[in-house]
């Protein structure tokens, strides 16, 4: 499996009249095609400013990015860069500039030059594959932000990115409007094979990930599979971050000696392992 994603000894600096502030420490980060990577941490990791330089918003002070193998420093890969890895903002409003559902997902398409024909297929397609093509016809701002963020993802899919980039796309939503766009991520990840970074501070939703990257101060401190990064609790709650809620009721329920484990992720493993008690 080759990579989609590579970053080489990435360091970025925000500069202001009084001061350098170093967001990103020599990171380095490599993800694989068809792999689903969350990033978490506070805010301040860095993880937002990583976010913008895998899109080429940013430009690294250090070291240097691959998207697909082409380097994001150079100005003429950004075309190229934008389409293969696209990206979904944490506030929809902020990406949906059209007055009608469909129209809005059609404008990344119109914007590369596709057919009118082949747009039309895209478009349907995309508001498919995220539910909401019953609503092609509606006004955006009728729609709830679960539906507006899923609109947002369409118009992205409609570009055909190999890779897409969640920055925090969660975060303002209300529980329902979550579960509807992970269920989104998660399976345009698993059925069409789509690369997926998720950065978030929802620890339930990392769990959904192949791997998960935990970032502190600009540098990456812990990696692995969720049941490797989340049984480190103690080391999660030493830099501010909650663990899953299950697996703080396991690490509660073993204080009180029972024998459970504490890497237990989800309710149905809670349930089973109950059970078996």
């Amino acid at each position: 499996m080759n990579s989609i994603v590579k970053v080489n000894n990435l360091s970025f600096e925000y500069i202001t009249d009084e001061e350098k502030l170093k967001a990103i420490d020599n990171l380095n980060l490599e993800v694989k095609k068809g792999e689903f990577v969350a990033i978490i941490g506070h805010n301040g990791s860095g993880k937002s400013t990583l976010s913008k330089n895998l899109n080429a918003i940013l430009m690294p002070s250090e070291g240097n990015i691959l998207i697909d193998g082409l380097d994001t420093k150079e100005e003429n890969n950004l075309w190229s860069i934008r389409q293969t890895a696209g990206m979904v903002f944490q506030n929809p409003d902020n990406q949906i500039v059209a007055t009608v559902v469909e129209e809005d997902v059609a404008f990344g398409p119109e914007n590369l030059g596709i057919e009118p024909h082949e747009i039309r297929n895209r478009v349907e397609e995309s508001l498919k594959s995220v539910g909401m093509y019953e609503l092609k016809d509606r006004q955006p701002h009728l729609l709830s932000g679960g539906q507006k963020q899923r609109v947002a993802i369409a118009g992205i899919i409609a570009m055909k990115p190999k890779c897409i980039i969640f920055d925090e796309a969660t975060a303002m939503l209300d529980p329902s409007g979550r579960k509807e766009v992970m269920k989104t991520i998660k399976r345009l990840n698993k059925e069409e094979n789509i690369t997926t970074l998720h950065i978030t501070h929802f620890m339930e939703e990392a769990v959904e990930a192949d791997r998960v990257i935990v970032m502190e101060k600009g540098k990456k401190i812990l990696e692995g599979t969720p049941r490797e990064v989340f049984s480190n609790i103690e080391m999660l709650r030493s830099i501010g971050l909650d663990v899953p809620c299950m697996t703080e009721l396991s690490s509660l329920l073993r204080q009180e000696g029972l024998d459970v484990d504490n890497d237990i992720l989800t309710v149905d493993e809670m349930v089973m392992k109950l059970c078996q008690l």
